[in-house]
């Protein structure tokens, strides 16, 4: 008895806290999905524009590139280096980015052979306007650090729906009615069907996605958590101690300082600091590593190129290695191009879900209604009683 009340609970809190956020989820679901192929659809674009780039033997040196870029700006001396991405395929440019008087984040593409700056981003195309609205009504719902945070949550109560539906999924009793279909059956039946099948085909993925998105929402809270429950030492934040009468040394010595700390990696990207307390952050891609853009990172004293800290995906704590796991079960890319189709329609499921659950509920409200009319009719209330008499 206590078990069939305690199934009960689940059930309800499944099915009301599935109607409270599911349109939430859709949208965030859907967005999900086209950000799958992002990156290659914005590199389509990007080439559409700027043309392909035809290697030339060696790349130019990261300074030399650089400091073509600033003569640019030379009208713009307030003009400031933000990052430099470095192309992860040959035929793509180098992206260094400034914070200009137009834009906050003016992106500029250069041929890495030839120094040619090719164009940047001020000309905003479709799909640039496209993802600047999908990107942030996915993770914020257009709604700044306080829909960053109401999407959190809405993370975690989508998990909780997920573990729920594993609760609650037929198939435990019987495994091949579980993942069963009847495409001829009522549609009540029917709809139950695609809902516990698809619900369950993608649960544990639902987990890891809508999961992982409130942990990045609440990391200031769930990271030392994390560092506590896996006995992992949070590494310091590095900072830059400012010599006096002393800039910053220059970008090839701390590019050579920064290589021999980690000799076998290759260089992806450069984020520079933007106060005097800041350090240099130079991030590497190991041979080991499938992210493109890798994750292991050396972190430099802007004044006297000195290495701070060193973090090395092959060497991490566990409690590292957890958070580090976020992106690619996030993102899909844990499998390559097959996860991330699969992630596609992952981000379709919350859809689906919503509406085999609003029709069940429906379905349930309504019968609810009919059997409150009958028992309004003295002779229907008594057939009934008769009828539950017999069953009993």
């Amino acid at each position: 008895m206590q078990v069939k009340s305690s199934r009960h609970l689940v059930f309800t809190l499944h099915r009301y806290i599935g109607l409270a956020v599911g349109l939430i989820a859709i949208i965030v679901g859907l967005t999900g999905s086209l950000l799958v192929f992002h990156s290659e659809i914005s590199t389509f674009d990007q080439q559409r524009r700027i043309g392909t780039i035809t290697p030339q033997g060696e790349q130019l040196p990261v300074e030399v590139v650089l400091n073509t870029v600033k003569k640019t700006y030379a009208d713009q001396p307030d003009a400031t280096v933000q990052r430099i991405y470095l192309p992860s395929k040959p035929n793509e440019p180098m992206n260094v980015i400034l914070k200009t008087k137009e834009n906050d984040w003016t992106e500029n593409y250069v041929n890495p052979y030839t120094g040619a700056i090719l164009g940047n981003n001020l000309k905003q195309t479709f799909v640039n306007k496209f993802f600047e609205i999908i990107y942030p009504l996915h993770y914020a719902l257009l709604g700044g650090d306080i829909g960053y945070k109401f999407v959190g949550i809405i993370g975690l109560l989508m998990s909780f729906m997920s573990i729920t539906g594993i609760i609650l999924w037929p198939g435990w009793r019987r495994l091949i009615s579980g993942f069963k279909i009847k495409w001829n059956a009522h549609p009540k039946r029917l709809n139950f069907d695609v809902h516990k099948v698809a619900g369950m085909i993608t649960a544990v993925f639902l987990i890891c996605t809508f999961f992982t998105g409130f942990c990045w929402s609440f990391g200031e809270f769930i990271n030392p958590m994390i560092y506590a429950v896996t006995f992992s030492k949070q590494q310091p934040t590095p900072v830059s101690v400012p010599i006096a009468g002393k800039s910053a040394l220059g970008l090839k010595e701390q590019l050579k300082t920064a290589q021999a700390a980690l000799p076998d990696a290759s260089l992806r990207s450069i984020s520079f600091p933007s106060k005097p307390e800041e350090v240099l952050t130079v991030s590497f891609k190991l041979p080991q590593e499938t992210e493109d853009y890798g994750q292991s990172s050396v972190y430099l004293d802007q004044y006297s190129g000195k290495v701070l800290r060193v973090d090395s995906s092959l060497k991490v704590s566990l409690g590292d290695r957890i958070i580090n796991s976020f992106v690619p079960v996030h993102y899909g890319t844990f499998w390559g191009i097959p996860s991330r189709i699969f992630y596609v329609f992952v981000g379709l499921t919350p859809l689906v879900l919503f509406i085999t659950g609003f029709v069940m509920w429906r379905y349930r409200y309504r019968a609810k209604t009919t059997n409150s009319d009958a028992y309004g009719n003295p002779k229907q209330k008594r057939l009934i009683e008769m009828l539950q008499s017999r069953r009993n």
